[in-house]
């Protein structure tokens, strides 16, 4: 474990006192949890990036029949009479 030195404005630190309380944390033990939490967010966006990247192309040709212009738009319906 290390110890570090924050500097906070007085709002953030009466709040961050009063969210660590609520959690029956201490203020130290509370940012630790913060950072951690944030920094492990990060990673899986990370890991979860490359996996996409490494993921081959796949073509969709074939797999289904996608319905035609006409099907999508009911031109019948739009029309006045």
């Amino acid at each position: 474990m290390r110890n570090v030195t924050v500097t906070l404005d007085d709002e953030t630190f009466a709040k961050a006192r009063i969210r660590a309380a609520e959690r029956n944390l201490s203020l130290s033990r509370f940012i630790a949890e913060l950072l951690s939490r944030e920094l492990r967010r990060n990673d899986e966006y990370e890991r979860s990036y490359r996996a996409w990247r490494a993921a081959k192309p796949f073509s969709i040709k074939g797999k289904r029949k996608y319905p035609s212009r006409e099907e999508i738009h009911v031109r019948s319906l739009l029309r006045r009479r």
